[in-house]
């Protein structure tokens, strides 16, 4: 194939289908990429930006489902599912909870390092090549905790993932986390940390990709929604959109939480659940923290950036409901409350929510679809969309090219 005479359209303007054209059009390929609403709109743009090879882990892990069994349905808890008669969200929970093991906890650990590692080190290669400005900062992440009970509890996960990934915590009592972090609460029992960690501020990394892509001739159409694709045999030869259909050679469909709507077109289960969560945007406080932190006792997520403050977090199984739970929301600050001496910024900037595409297994996929065969599909990152999305789009670029893939394809196939 003669990649400079062929046209890729790229379905989806988050951070998987921005990182998908860019690394497309850096082969030569002349790229559409085609947003419903506007680019970096959906759940790339208030995250809490953290780009984290620490967090291998998937959900699904020994404990989980004990841990959170008697609180999935209380509104005031970091986790909560919305009662109501879905099958194919019991049918997700129960396949989720058959993945709580040792052995699938390592899968997809392992399948996930990969992206994660790779992420990190495109981040900073394509941040400085293209001078993007997104207050990227390496100040590396810390996990916190109240109670030397679960502190101590995180020394297996240490463990775990010192022998089996070489990806070590340095362990800090109270005394030592003060003088890491001056801005933390007093009595909280310690921390761990992990100075290889990155964050961004995501709003601004999308600005600068839009601004990159444009510059590179890649066509961005925004508020074009895309209904169906339009078949000849076992190849898509467009796409059917208000305005009309737009053709291509191959597609990429990077689409996030509302990939299942897609599993008639393609021809393939997508088991994805929408885990809504939030955020709050502040002005820095004036004790602000230099690391990003994670409180994992109330699954909140404190990032202090350049610009701003940011926290974020909870679980949210509600389906597609595009309401803001205020219950939901100040989970956020009350649980930030016991770490920090300043734990918020004097006036929330911004109020924001997001629908993560949760897989059971904790893998994304990144495969051919098996009605047709120039179809990619990258999606399904979960939590880690951001941290996995330069990999995911230069693995989506390889596959298309015919290349050697720089990571192992194989575990994000779609029947994996």
């Amino acid at each position: 194939m003669n990649t400079n005479q062929s046209r890729i359209v790229v379905i989806g303007g988050g951070v998987i289908g921005a990182s998908s054209a860019y690394f497309l059009r850096e082969a030569g390929f002349r790229v559409t990429l085609i947003e419903k609403a506007t680019f970096g709109s959906g759940c790339s743009h208030g995250n809490c930006g953290l780009i984290c090879p620490s967090d291998a882990l998937p959900l699904a892990s020994p404990g989980a489902i004990g841990k959170t069994l008697k609180t999935l349905f209380k509104r005031h808890n970091p986790l909560y599912i919305k009662p109501r008669v879905s099958m194919r969200l019991w049918f997700w929970l129960a396949k989720f909870a058959l993945r709580c093991n040792q052995r699938h906890m390592l899968q997809a650990a392992s399948a996930r390092m990969p992206l994660l590692e790779s992420s990190l080190h495109l981040y900073q290669k394509i941040l400085e090549a293209e001078q993007m400005e997104c207050e990227w900062q390496k100040n590396g992440l810390l996990y916190v905790y109240k109670d030397a009970d679960a502190m101590e509890g995180y020394a297996a996960t240490d463990q775990f993932l010192t022998e089996h990934f070489s990806l070590a915590a340095e362990r800090f009592d109270a005394c030592g986390l003060y003088e890491l972090e001056p801005a933390i609460a007093d009595e909280v029992a310690g921390g761990w940390y992990y100075e290889d960690d990155a964050h961004l501020r995501p709003d601004r990394l999308m600005a600068e990709w839009k601004r990159v892509l444009l510059a590179q001739d890649v066509e961005i159409r925004e508020e074009t929604e895309v209904f169906k694709f339009k078949r000849k045999g076992i190849k898509a030869t467009g796409v059917l959109t208000r305005d009309g259909i737009i053709e291509a050679d191959k597609f990429v469909l990077a689409v996030g939480a509302i990939s299942p709507q897609w599993e008639k077109e393609i021809g393939a289960d997508i088991p994805i659940q929408p885990g809504k969560g939030y955020s709050l945007t502040f002005p820095r406080p004036q004790y602000s923290p230099r690391i990003p932190m994670i409180f994992p006792q109330h699954r909140v997520v404190m990032t202090p950036m350049l610009s701003g403050y940011r926290l974020g977090s909870t679980m949210e199984f509600s389906g597609y409901d595009s309401r803001i739970n205020r219950r939901r929301i100040n989970l956020l600050k009350t649980g930030a409350e016991p770490y920090l001496r300043e734990p918020y910024g004097d006036h929330v900037e911004e109020e924001w929510f997001g629908w993560r595409p949760m897989i059971y297994h904790g893998i994304p996929i990144v495969d051919t679809s098996p009605r047709m065969d120039n179809v990619l599909v990258a999606t399904g990152h979960n939590m880690l969309g951001l941290s996995m999305g330069p990999a995911t789009g230069k693995l989506v670029s390889e596959l298309i090219s015919g290349e050697p893939t720089h990571v192992p394809s194989r575990p994000y196939q779609l029947l994996h």
